[in-house]
């Protein structure tokens, strides 16, 4: 029992225990935690939620609207400097990225997750979101979510492969309580996490999702984020422009990406974190205070595209006076679909903590209301429907950006209460998706962890010698010799005193300069005319390979072994030896691995 947790409490689990051995089966329990799951899931994002409404509603409605709009540019820096103090001197926990530290952990750490990570995000992103930063809050509920998965697991001493599907239900719930959308949310959670959708996790994941949506109707009533009644249907004149809309998608999914890898590695390169907080909160605030649609989540701008209510968005903009000019309004639009992705990023950069989920349905929004508003009034005689482009362009970029086209098709269709639009969302997602995967390989949720080889994917074989220990595979135990050595020498102190028949060669540095095999040697070993006269540098060789510590993943491990042939490869750390890998300690530990996730 973990000692960590109070005495009481243990004892109360080990009632628990006891009494599920007595009386349900493991698959049983399974089911109760993923019921769990959801419901704490949907409580999670209850909370997320009210939090940040009160603080938004707070300043935004009171003091921004009562006093003066350029406290949108206060707002921002204050909020970043309370979180900056929050993690350092209460906390005291390291800034983490939501969902790509929960794929982190699924790939390279057997899906366990730290208990802090379970309020977290819940405590930080309402005061980002609420303060004013343009940052969403799925990517929070969800890792608080995965966190609280992996925390039960761990609890209930639960393997592998049941820690890693309550990880994955717990995000479903997450995002089915988010949306009201429980078939999204576990295709979400399926194309997001790679997890296999097999009748073992279906049941759990169905499960999980529908008590989460229930305890979001509990608390929440009927609301939903987006609140829209599909009247204009599909028309298959409009399919060139729905195409059109699926290119302009995709370039501008490669902008958002671009966008945010180019600002993130600007700010990596400021060591101080507070003057990372300055030029950060600064230029968010300058961004709000000429582009006030930008604050926050943005659901208000995407209901009120989605009603034909744009002038609303535009209240407190400094061009309020000018929005009964159509043009003035595609312009600002147009200000919002390309500085979303810059505000979003400059706010984690500046040490925010929020989602991207949720910015790239606001981003596709608003390109889509523009591209339909440009169709109707460049005066062709073209007439299209602007709700509908709305929703298709947020399906659009959620494909591109999150590379999760699946979970754009269903979560529209979902929002929209029907499959009307099927034809155009499958559309546009198909081509944003394919447009953007060819230009960005990986999405912002898992490039970190594609370049270091850490990242799952829906391949099994990859992911099981992805997440194998290597450290454990390495072998240090064998006999070293150096180039001048001679034969004598050798046998007398290598040789004479190993179980194994290979010896690496290593120089003065430690430094590896090659391999003696016990083949080598056989034919003169007992010639001991030659024990002075040879040493060990006429008869060693180079190595068939050599194995990378600082560089190879576990797959470019397993080519070496495949292209080699090898049955032992040496290790090189940081320009030294360090060991040997066998090519059936590796097979073996692959084996297990196998075993071990496989549901």
């Amino acid at each position: 029992m973990n000692k960590r947790l109070p005495k009481k409490f243990q004892t109360f689990l080990t009632h628990i225990h006891k009494w599920r051995y007595r009386h349900i089966t493991e698959t049983q329990f399974v089911f109760i935690l993923a019921v769990a799951v959801g419901l704490l899931a949907g409580l999670g994002v209850v909370l997320l939620k009210n939090l940040t409404h009160f603080i938004q509603d707070l300043f935004e409605r009171r003091f921004i609207v009562d006093y003066h709009t350029a406290l949108y540019f206060v707002f921002p820096i204050i909020g970043l400097l309370l979180l900056f103090f929050i993690r350092k001197y209460i906390l005291k926990k390291p800034l983490t990225h939501a969902i790509p530290s929960t794929l982190y952990a699924i790939s390279k750490k057997k899906g366990i997750i730290e208990r802090y990570k379970m309020y977290y995000a819940l405590l930080l992103a309402p005061i980002t979101a609420g303060f004013g930063g343009s940052v969403g809050l799925q990517g929070p509920a969800v890792s608080a979510g995965a966190a609280l998965g992996s925390n039960l697991a761990q609890v209930f001493h639960m393997d592998i492969k049941t820690r890693m599907l309550l990880i994955g239900c717990a995000s479903a719930g997450a995002m089915a309580a988010m949306f009201k959308a429980p078939i999204a949310a576990i295709v979400f959670a399926v194309e997001i996490f790679s997890l296999e959708l097999a009748f073992t996790s279906l049941i759990p994941l169905l499960l999980a999702s529908v008590s989460a949506v229930i305890t979001s109707y509990f608390f929440r009533g009927t609301d939903v984020l987006f609140s829209f009644d599909l009247k204009d249907t599909f028309q298959i004149g409009d399919i060139g422009f729905y195409i059109l809309l699926g290119l302009g998608s995709g370039l501008a999914s490669i902008y958002f990406s671009k966008i945010y890898f180019a600002i993130t590695n600007f700010f990596k390169k400021i060591d101080n974190p507070v003057k990372r907080l300055v030029i950060g909160g600064t230029t968010i605030g300058l961004l709000l205070y000429l582009i006030p649609p930008l604050y926050g989540e943005g659901y208000a701008l995407i209901n009120n595209l989605l009603h034909g209510n744009e002038l609303a968005i535009f209240e407190n903009s400094l061009a309020n006076s000018y929005t009964d000019n159509i043009w003035v309004v595609v312009g600002l639009l147009l200000g919002v679909t390309l500085f979303k992705a810059i505000a979003m990023t400059t706010t984690f950069a500046a040490g925010g903590v929020g989602g991207i989920f949720i910015p790239t349905l606001v981003m596709g929004s608003a390109m889509g209301n523009v591209y339909a508003k440009i169709i109707n009034n460049l005066g062709f005689g073209f007439s299209v429907s602007e709700s509908n482009f709305t929703l298709i362009g947020m399906t659009g970029l959620m494909a591109g950006v999150l590379h999760a086209p699946l979970t754009a098709i269903f979560l529209i269709a979902e929002i929209t209460g029907g499959y009307e639009l099927f034809v155009p969302l499958m559309l546009v997602a198909a081509i944003s998706f394919a447009i953007t995967k060819h230009f960005v390989s990986h999405s912002i949720y898992t490039s970190e962890l594609a370049k270091k080889g850490e990242l799952l994917t829906h391949d099994k074989d990859k992911n099981v010698i992805m997440m194998m220990d290597f450290n454990k595979l390495i072998e240090t135990n064998f006999v070293t010799l150096t180039a001048d050595q001679t034969l004598g020498n050798m046998l007398r102190k290598a040789v004479a005193k190993s179980s194994r028949n290979i010896f690496p060669v290593i120089g003065k540095e430690g430094d590896f300069l090659g391999v003696v095999l016990l083949d080598d040697i056989r034919d003169i070993m007992f010639k001991k005319k030659l024990y002075k006269k040879m040493n060990v540098r006429q008869f060693m060789h180079a190595a068939p390979e050599l194995i990378d510590y600082d560089l190879d993943d576990g797959h470019s491990v397993m080519r070496k072994f495949k292209e080699s042939g090898a049955w032992n490869l040496p290790v090189i750390k940081e320009g030294k030896y360090f060991g040997f890998i066998s090519r059936s300690k590796l097979l073996t530990a692959y084996r297990n691995k196998l075993i071990e996730v496989s549901l």
